[in-house]
């Protein structure tokens, strides 16, 4: 009998496959979803006992989050096996062939946890020893991590590279925003509650915020983040995806190619920047050192005078009849206060105020509150009287948290994605159009940040918010960001 499932990991040995990979697989195999039909291939260059090799894949278990069940290690640990190669030999690969014939899997998966610059070379190299084409009552995919490219040439030279070894069908380009429930909620939001949809247009949105902020320093990610910076690693593909979540027309069905055609019309709407619209639209910035810590030109490993920012606020327009004239503010960045990443609503202010005349008005325009992460729920702020004699009117809070609810248990992104994945889904996967597009969007900022030295680099302290230069950017007299805050004391105030 073959097995329902191969799993291949390319880079088995790395921090990706330990702390996300091994971790998710096993949810999944407790939960069903990976049988005991299943083989998981790990591929590496080390040698390791089978001692060794099982105390790895329970150590990842161990340390993974979510505290799932521990009794299934051993059943579970058994459906792996270690294969010893060099991916960058084409020789090698007729052993992982070998492999692989031997199981007659329906369902093969290659996972690139590599580095990019590999990408091209192992699809090849898959191509050449017949393991990238799909056989009858066989399905191949191959899931693609980010970066995928680090602008719009590279991102268009390597969708042409790896459409010369598998077909656009097979390429599941992985994001992790796009498993977080709290993105997908976004989704049922809008287009299951007929109390919001109506209203999700420009004549009742004033502005969009979305932000990511991480309490974290760049760590040991410098190697990287160094060459990359907050534009590359979370706006072009995070924060857009995001975006297009929000802005979409209704989707026809909730069908792949439904949702991302719709997400896809929104990345072409996008209002291309010209250079002055990066000095005035755009804030770049670093963190400086405090008492919290060193800046980031004084991290280990940092280029000398490097310009990479940490920080980056953009304000986006939408070209269409709905969006048209309503901003969206995109905001992350490293060593700020806390972590928070959400999106907040602001709707408008009403058009007559009736009840003015009070001294201890406090009524402000309606926001609801996305919180992706980390306290994963949403919020709908709206004006309450106050007990009493008057029309004196406080702010209060309609509050869901998904944590309060303990029939309700929110899984690692990985978990969802690789479900998807292996279910044949590519609805929560990128498709080639929509990288090329979100990259052709951040371009110009990539390119005048790199030609015109009169673009400032500013700076904001370790631990706090972000620069002030940032509020620049706010359109409205009375706009503001939001702070990011998760629970809110009695008297309805931040509880950070």
């Amino acid at each position: 009998m073959g097995t329902d499932l191969d799993f291949v990991i390319f880079g088995f040995g790395g921090d990706l496959s330990r702390r996300k990979l091994i971790p998710a697989l096993y949810e999944l195999y407790v939960s069903g979803i990976v049988n005991e039909n299943a083989q998981i291939t790990a591929l590496g260059r080390k040698d390791y006992s089978s001692d060794d090799f099982a105390e790895l894949i329970e150590e990842a278990i161990r340390e993974g989050k979510g505290n799932p069940p521990l009794e299934f290690i051993k059943p579970f640990s058994a459906l792996f096996t270690y294969h010893k190669m060099d991916i960058s030999s084409k020789d090698d690969y007729q052993g992982l062939r070998e492999l692989l014939d031997r199981s007659k899997a329906s369902k093969v998966i290659y996972y690139y946890a590599i580095s990019p610059s590999l990408y091209t070379e192992v699809s090849e190299n898959l191509f050449s020893a017949g393991l990238s084409e799909e056989k009858e009552g066989q399905k191949v995919i191959a899931i693609i991590e980010k970066p995928f490219g680090h602008d719009w040439a590279s991102s268009i030279a390597l969708n042409n590279d790896l459409h010369k070894f598998f077909k656009e069908s097979q390429l599941y380009r992985i994001d992790h925003y796009l498993g977080k429930e709290t993105v997908q909620n976004i989704l049922v939001t809008r287009f299951s509650n007929s109390i919001f949809e109506p209203l999700w247009n420009r004549n009742y949105i004033d502005y969009v915020e979305i932000s990511a902020y991480e309490s974290l320093s760049v760590g040991n990610r410098i190697g990287y983040y160094d060459n990359a910076g907050a534009l590359r690693d979370m706006v072009q593909n995070h924060l857009l995806q995001v975006l297009a979540i929000i802005a979409m027309e209704p989707p026809v069905s909730a069908s792949a190619d439904c949702l991302r055609n719709e997400m896809v019309k929104v990345f072409q709407s996008l209002r291309p920047f010209s250079d002055g619209d990066v000095k005035r639209d755009v804030v770049r910035a670093q963190y400086a050192s405090t008492s919290l810590g060193p800046g980031y030109l004084e991290e280990k490993g940092v280029r000398p005078l490097s310009k990479t920012e940490t920080y980056v606020a953009i304000k986006c327009y939408i070209d269409s009849w709905r969006w048209s004239g309503v901003p969206f503010y995109i905001k992350t960045g490293k060593a700020l206060k806390s972590s928070s990443s959400e999106v907040v609503i602001h709707f408008k202010d009403n058009p007559h105020k009736i009840f003015s005349e009070n001294e201890n008005l406090s009524s402000e325009p309606n926001q609801l509150i996305i919180r992706i992460q980390p306290d994963e729920g949403m919020v709908l702020r709206i004006g309450m009287k106050i007990p009493g004699p008057g029309f004196n009117i406080r702010q209060t809070e309609l509050d869901f948290h998904y944590s309060d609810s303990k029939d309700l248990r929110i899984s690692d992104s990985y978990v969802r994605l690789i479900s998807d994945a292996i279910h044949g889904d590519p609805t929560l996967y990128q498709r080639s159009d929509a990288i090329e597009l979100t990259w052709k969007y951040v371009d110009p900022i990539l390119k005048a940040w790199k030609e015109d030295d009169s673009i400032p680099l500013y700076s904001y302290k370790r631990g706090s918010w972000g620069p002030e230069n940032a509020e620049l950017l706010l359109s409205g007299k009375e706009n503001s960001w939001r702070i990011p805050c998760s629970r809110m004391d009695s008297q309805g105030f931040c509880s950070l």
